[in-house]
């Protein structure tokens, strides 16, 4: 075989599919070695053998053949984990597609295996009935960090250590917190959100309380993600 041909098996979750021909579709698909293309031969046909194997929100185990093109063909799939509450729930369904959209944008640029864990823990979360405000929060913060762009969690704008029983201000434009007597970051939310940087989601899922401290841990993570 020619050293630029070869078969792969990955795990994948599709990012995107879109019809292409009579009867093919194409995948944007993110894996643990980065996001890649991939064509479904057939797949729309009504007695595709790979019709099953690549649904949204699915986790999926592909073989792929990379011959001279730079677009891999889907050989065989087989689903291992099918997400169906996910479905079953328009909101968690479009929250499901923004992280999968952003993950999709981060990853262009990079084959960080990070991107596939964070589409798995979160759509696995999702699908439990983890609260999606927490699975938005976790995800954008990690996101974030994965880009190189997290806020130090550990001290304020002007380089003193964040202190337990003081409240704070998040600048945006200094990237920082402030201490302000009347500001919505406390103790509590910053204890949570380094817990998020460095625990998985269903770990973080556990924490006593956690819900309490959500409104406002949101409200952070979609403020700094729109700053990257």
């Amino acid at each position: 075989m020619p050293k630029n041909m070869r078969d792969v098996k990955t795990l994948a979750y599709v990012l995107r599919r879109t019809n292409f021909g009579e009867a093919d579709r194409i995948l944007n698909l993110i894996t643990p070695e980065g996001k890649m293309s991939a064509i479904a031969k057939g797949v729309r046909k009504e007695k595709s053998k790979l019709a099953g194997g690549v649904e949204m929100f699915s986790l999926t185990e592909l073989n792929l053949h990379f011959g001279k093109s730079e677009m891999a063909t889907v050989t065989g799939a087989k689903m291992l984990a099918y997400y169906g509450n996910i479905l079953a729930d328009f909101g968690k369904m479009e929250l499901a597609a923004m992280i999968l959209k952003k993950i999709s944008l981060a990853a262009e640029s990079s084959d960080a295996p990070e991107y596939f864990k964070l589409a798995d823990s979160c759509l696995k979360g999702l699908n439990a009935g983890v609260a999606s405000e927490l699975v938005e929060s976790w995800f954008l913060i990690n996101l974030s960090k994965t880009l190189g762009e997290e806020v130090n969690l550990y001290r304020d704008v002007g380089g003193e250590k964040l202190r337990a029983g003081e409240r704070y201000s998040f600048m945006a434009m200094e990237n920082a917190f402030l201490p302000n007597v009347q500001g919505e970051y406390g103790e509590d939310e910053i204890k949570i959100m380094r817990l998020m940087l460095v625990m998985e989601l269903a770990a973080v899922a556990r924490v006593k309380n956690v819900e309490k401290s959500l409104p406002v841990i949101l409200r952070f993570a979609r403020i700094t993600s729109k700053m990257i």
